[in-house]
């Protein structure tokens, strides 16, 4: 087994890492405090290329491979990961599942704006009544001549103000239950589609988080995402890789928590030495490092099953499970490593202990996760 990185890979994990730090850092605490979405900063991520990092070049992508896009992943985690989680969107579950299922027109119209970054988007899936549960969708889309009928309400939409284009998930035919689910493009703008107040979040604040609600909206039946009754094998599928992602980002914020609390335990002083040179603290960083290599570990090779062309379905939920409780393992150690400046926010780990919370709930929580990887177990 071959545990280096190539040298594209150090690239790209360098640039990310330096992205972060002069574009992501500055202002971070303050658009966390006013719930800002990194607009500007999002914007030079999609000119960087980070926005659609594994779509073909012929669509204006980064030709690159998974492990490029965790690598990326988790640095800009580390600083920002309201910025993180639009990029991990754009990438996994909307690039993504277009790249691989969509039609020629509709990869030409949409995805190649969205790999460059020249809009982004957003997928809806989530509803009040269908969250973990995504075979109860509410959300119906009728068939009337060349067009569906969209109607509904989507709730916790990422990128739900800022997008452009949106993969709606919806019911053409709720007597064949999960089967009779379909997914379609659709455009900001179009009639009858109203977005929602931005909800006021816990963590990852900065990201841009609505609910949307359709009525009568008119859809092209060209923008329907494979044949009817494909959208909840669609869903699934995309959020496979979409948990990759999450694990990405859940792995950067404990990293990035990790390394301010092991920077601070060498400066901060206790009984006339650093705190780092008390075994208690000892202990802790100990723990702290083992759980983020070894949360690493199990990213990485979800990232290379799906570079390989294996099924990672298994390795990408056992990948954000672990990840997302050892973000919120480390980051609530970071806080107590930092003592009583922990809980301030000039010192980033209390930012970071409330967005790593998300990583455990959103594509599916942890109990989500542990049912995939028992039917893994037990087959």
């Amino acid at each position: 087994m071959n545990f280096q990185l190539t040298e594209e890979h150090l690239a790209v994990q360098e640039a990310a890492r330096e992205f972060a730090k002069t574009e992501l850092l500055p202002g971070v605490i303050e658009r966390d405090s006013e719930a800002k979405f990194p607009k500007e900063q999002v914007q030079k991520m999609g000119e960087l290329g980070f926005m659609g990092m594994m779509v073909d070049p012929a669509y204006n992508g980064g030709g690159m491979d998974t492990i490029s896009y965790v690598l990326a992943m988790e640095e800009l985690s580390k600083i920002d990961a309201s910025a993180s989680v639009s990029m991990s969107v754009n990438n996994s579950l909307v690039c993504w599942g277009l790249e691989k299922y969509g039609t020629e027109a509709q990869k030409e119209k949409y995805l190649k704006r969205l790999a460059s970054g020249e809009v982004i988007g957003a997928f809806c899936l989530s509803e009040p009544e269908a969250g973990s549960d995504a075979t109860s969708q509410r959300t119906e889309a009728k068939r009337d001549g060349e067009f569906y009928i969209l109607n509904g309400t989507k709730n916790w939409i990422t990128n739900g103000s800022t997008a452009s284009v949106y993969l709606v998930i919806a019911q053409t035919d709720a007597s064949k239950g999960h089967k009779g689910i379909s997914c379609f493009i659709v455009e900001k703008g179009w009639e009858g589609f109203v977005i929602g107040k931005k909800e006021d979040k816990l963590g990852i604040r900065g990201s841009d988080t609505h609910s949307l609600m359709f009525t009568d909206v008119k859809v092209p039946a060209e923008n329907r995402i494979g044949d009817e009754g494909f959208g909840f094998t669609y869903a699934m599928e995309t959020l496979n890789g979409g948990r990759i992602g999450i694990a990405a980002q859940a792995l950067g914020i404990a990293a990035g928590a990790y390394e301010l609390a092991l920077a601070y335990s060498k400066e901060r002083k206790a009984f006339g030495k650093p705190i780092s040179q008390h075994q208690a603290i000892q202990f802790k960083l100990a723990d702290m490092a083992t759980q983020i290599e070894a949360a690493r570990m199990l990213v990485y090779k979800a990232a290379w099953l799906k570079d390989q062309g294996q099924d990672y379905a298994h390795a990408s939920a056992m990948a954000k499970l672990y990840a997302s409780e050892v973000a919120m393992n480390v980051t609530v150690e970071a806080v107590q490593v930092h003592g009583g400046y922990g809980y301030v926010k000039e010192y980033h780990v209390e930012r970071l202990m409330r967005d790593a919370k998300i990583t455990q709930i959103y594509e599916g929580t942890s109990e989500i996760q542990r049912i995939v990887i028992s039917r893994g177990v037990l087959k």
